[in-house]
């Protein structure tokens, strides 16, 4: 396959936001390269594969594009980020690496009423974790309003597809062999230190990290949220219905969050995998008045709004694109 010289990819993609996805082979380069097709309002500039070793052609194309995306592990992204010295260089990172760094502008750009906006002006984008997507959209809102005290002792549990844990557990999953994952449920990170707990206690205004300890499953992609709450605890304002509107009213007209009525029936069962494909995040919540007990839920694509969705989302909003059709609601 013959691939354009320098010179025919700048013709090429003359007049359009050029990006550069470093890393796009893995799960999430190739998610956000399969959200992208069909656009015609950009151009991706790919290395030639016979180059990929080629540090002094990766650094070019790293500081000859508009807007640079980092799917790469921590320590790489922070190299990554380093090697970009063209000041008019974007830069979207996937990885854990700048999520906490307060020279980056956290990538949720329905947190705040002014987080859309600071992501469109920003230079440097941290895309959230999957994990703390969900958490910091269930809290956030209830802290802000004061529904949630910022001490509450908080615990989160989470669950995903396989996917979420990137080619070294897709393939520890899906290939045949003696190490292959045969367990339909797996819990992690039992150290109770997951790398999402930073991001999860700073944007969500709670005063501690949370007790969170996630878990794996044996489906592809699709995630539960899951923060349970002692209504006896907080506030007497704070009722499931409070929350229900609560959310309504922080997230209204928020195209990529959707707000569930409160259940007098709550559904036999909530599968993770309802919103697979698309760039939305459902939030519900349970309860029980008798008990005084609560569940918020947030349901979502770990590679959807999780990942790779939310990448694109950002990338629009840095480069001032129209919202693309590969992370619009696909139903």
């Amino acid at each position: 396959m013959a691939f354009p010289t320098r010179h025919e990819t700048r013709m090429i993609m003359a007049g359009k936001p050029r990006i550069f996805i470093d890393g796009e082979s893995g799960t999430t380069g190739l998610q956000i390269r399969a959200r992208l097709e069909g656009r015609s309002d950009l151009a991706v500039a790919s290395i030639d594969p016979a180059r990929r070793k080629d540090a002094g052609e990766r650094k070019r194309l790293l500081n000859d594009v508009d807007l640079a995306v980092l799917c790469l592990p921590d320590q790489a992204a922070r190299e990554a980020a380093a090697l970009i010295e063209n000041p008019e260089v974007k830069i979207l990172d996937a990885s854990t690496a700048h999520r906490v760094d307060p020279n980056w502008v956290y990538g949720f750009p329905e947190m705040s009423p002014e987080q859309a906006t600071l992501i469109r002006r920003a230079k440097r984008v941290a895309n959230p974790g999957c994990y703390a997507t969900g958490a910091i959209a269930l809290v956030r809102p209830l802290v802000v309003e004061g529904l949630l005290p910022p001490d509450y002792p908080a615990s989160i549990h989470a669950v995903q597809g396989y996917s979420g844990g990137g080619r070294q557990m897709i393939e520890s999953f899906e290939e045949e062999g003696p190490n292959q994952v045969r367990d339909p449920y797996r819990l992690y990170s039992l150290q109770l230190a997951h790398k999402h707990l930073p991001e999860i206690q700073r944007y969500s205004g709670l005063s501690a990290p949370p007790l969170f300890w996630p878990a794996v499953g044996r489906w592809f992609q699709g995630m539960l949220v899951q923060m349970p709450l002692h209504l006896s605890l907080l506030p007497k304002t704070a009722t499931a219905e409070s929350i229900v509107e609560t959310y309504r009213q922080y997230y209204g007209g928020r195209e990529y969050i959707r707000v569930m009525d409160l259940q007098e029936k709550p559904p036999a069962a909530l599968a993770p995998e309802a919103w697979n494909g698309t760039n939305v995040l459902e939030l519900w919540v349970f309860a029980n008045p008798e008990l005084g007990h609560a569940l918020l839920i947030a349901r979502g694509d770990n590679l959807g709004k999780g990942a790779s969705g939310a990448a694109v989302q950002n990338l629009d909003l840095m480069l001032g694109l129209t919202a693309g059709a590969p992370y619009a609601l696909a139903r």
